[in-house]
């Protein structure tokens, strides 16, 4: 029995007429005919009830267009199901991020539109330092990360720049040096005891912020380091000193903390990568794409969106 087979007949069925059929079908009667019979063959009883003009399902053969229906709609589903997936509507894609990254609020933004976009799809997030997260992609465990570093060439992966944002100081709200709204220049951090996150969990920025204050004439006094960003905010919130950190961190107020812009400091800059591996099975390539086109329709509204605050 082949599909050919149940289609024959659920259309027969319907059209009641050998004649009507196979014009339906697109084919001459004498085929449409032996297709019949060769199914009536198989299943060892008459399918059809011959009448003066046309013919009718059998008991038997009424069980067997039903059943038909459901195969051929549950085909046709399957197809649309591999369409689908070809092109992106369905599977699971893993993106990873470190703390910090996904503080900005773009990350957000784009992460909703993406599960608006595709609600079928599974998407699984990890936050992790830099370091695990270049591991993770090699040994193809996430799809993509939204990193702060610039990435070591690797053969496997891609990267993308997305955007670049100022980084600032945050201190306690009653330091001295955080009571102007005024940018502050970087070299006014001499002396003044830093907490910053370790090198590994993040050696872009931390590099940055050192490549800065030395820049500025003066080698940071690194009091405190934390392994995640996220965790700086609280050390600092306790007192042990200043950081600098990048300025959509600033969505993270908490009591007692206080941001201020610095100056002088051209270079120090958080930039946000989109790292991705080079050659992911198809369906997560499809996936990935759908990501970047996102990336870019949310890039695109961020002028806009400036203006309208």
């Amino acid at each position: 029995m082949e599909l050919r087979h149940l289609r024959a007949l659920v259309c027969i069925a319907d059209c009641g007429n050998l004649t009507r059929a196979a014009q339906q079908l697109g084919m001459q009667q004498p085929p449409l005919t032996r297709l019949l019979q060769q199914l009536e063959a198989e299943m060892g009883t008459p399918l059809m009830e011959r009448l003066p003009r046309g013919m009718r399902p059998t008991a038997a053969g009424l069980a067997l267009v039903q059943e038909a229906r459901m195969v051929l709609a549950r085909v046709e589903a399957m197809a649309g199901l591999v369409q689908d997936a070809a092109q992106g509507g369905r599977g699971h894609i893993a993106i990873g991020f470190t703390s910090s990254a996904a503080l900005h609020p773009l990350v957000a933004q784009v992460l909703r539109a993406f599960r608006a976009q595709w609600p079928r799809v599974k998407v699984a997030l990890e936050e992790a330092g830099s370091g695990e997260l270049l591991e993770a992609l090699l040994a193809q465990r996430l799809h993509a990360a939204l990193v702060r570093s610039a990435w070591e060439a690797q053969p496997s992966l891609s990267s993308r720049h997305v955007l670049t944002e100022p980084m600032v100081v945050v201190g306690p709200a009653e330091h001295a040096l955080l009571q102007s709204k005024r940018a502050l220049p970087l070299a006014q951090l001499r002396g003044q005891p830093l907490v910053l996150y370790k090198r590994p969990a993040g050696p872009g920025l931390h590099d940055g912020i050192v490549a800065a204050c030395v820049g500025a004439g003066f080698h940071p006094q690194v009091v405190q380091e934390a392994p995640r960003l996220t965790a700086t905010l609280s050390l600092v919130a306790a007192g042990l000193g200043l950081s600098i950190v990048p300025a959509s961190m600033q969505h993270l107020r908490s009591d007692g903390l206080a941001f201020r812009r610095l100056s002088g400091a051209p270079g120090l800059v958080a930039p946000l990568i989109l790292v991705s591996q080079r050659r992911p099975e198809a369906q997560a390539q499809a996936l990935l794409q759908h990501l970047g086109s996102i990336f870019d329709q949310q890039l695109a509204q961020q002028p806009a969106r400036r203006g309208a605050v």
